[in-house]
């Protein structure tokens, strides 16, 4: 069975919910990823990531949000960053208010947006809803705070095209970039001359220290572990 709550009818997501009452909500944008990667690409892997977390955890997955806010591309093609996160946040209070009437014991905030504002919103949202005692748990993380050695998060860089490699290979597309060359230095990466416009962190064009498999499969371990340290186990 999906762990995709929107692909369910009632019944399975009561007998899923019955199991383990558990519920990620995956956050992304749309947000310019260079010319080789998907501007979605912050939702897909949050949604990828959780839909992998969810298969050892239990619970179920709700769709992605592709609207986040912060971070310096708000100017890129194909961007659409909410400039202030009052929007954003109503959207999660208001979700996890009616998951809460829904008696859903635990839930799960993970962006793969990981500007400061977007994370600076998510750790506010989960200590103010825990601060009212409600019965609903939540608790809120991302995915640069995966500790991965030798492999630092990006944004649209080796790490971040790596790992969508590793969760949707079909959606990567480096023919679209020019291999690597001489004059690549000339341009500030933030200058539309660079071809690698818009990349912060190192070259998608390099050679990674993980395959795709395994660099998946550490950040899903990574956000399992956090799962059950701060939710406790068992999880159901």
């Amino acid at each position: 069975m999906t762990r995709q709550i929107e692909r369910l009818r009632p019944h399975q997501i009561r007998d899923a919910l019955a199991a383990c009452s558990l519920i990620y909500l995956p956050l992304g944008t749309i947000e310019w990823h260079c010319e080789h990667l998907p501007v979605g690409l912050d939702a897909l892997t949050a949604h990828g990531l959780c839909l992998n977390a969810a298969e050892e955890t239990g619970g179920l997955v709700w769709p992605p949000l592709y609207y986040g806010t912060g971070g310096g591309h708000s100017g890129f093609p194909w961007t659409v960053m909410m400039p202030d996160k009052t929007e954003i946040a109503a959207l999660i209070l208001h979700t996890l208010r009616r998951l809460a009437e829904l008696d859903v014991a635990k839930v799960v905030l993970f962006s793969g947006h990981f500007a400061e504002l977007q994370l600076a919103m998510i750790d506010s949202i989960a200590a103010s809803w825990n601060s009212t005692g409600a019965t609903t748990r939540v608790v809120a993380t991302a995915v640069n705070r995966a500790d991965i050695d030798d492999f630092p998060p990006d944004h649209a860089g080796l790490f971040e095209t790596t790992l969508l490699a590793g969760l949707a290979p079909e959606l990567v597309d480096m023919n679209q970039l020019a291999p690597i060359g001489e004059d690549d230095n000339k341009f500030d990466r933030f200058d539309p001359a660079s071809p690698i416009w818009g990349v912060v962190g190192a070259d998608p064009r390099g050679k990674a220290p993980l395959s795709p498999t395994v660099l998946v499969e550490q950040v899903v371990r990574s956000l399992i572990d956090f799962v059950t340290f701060e939710m406790g186990t068992p999880l159901a």
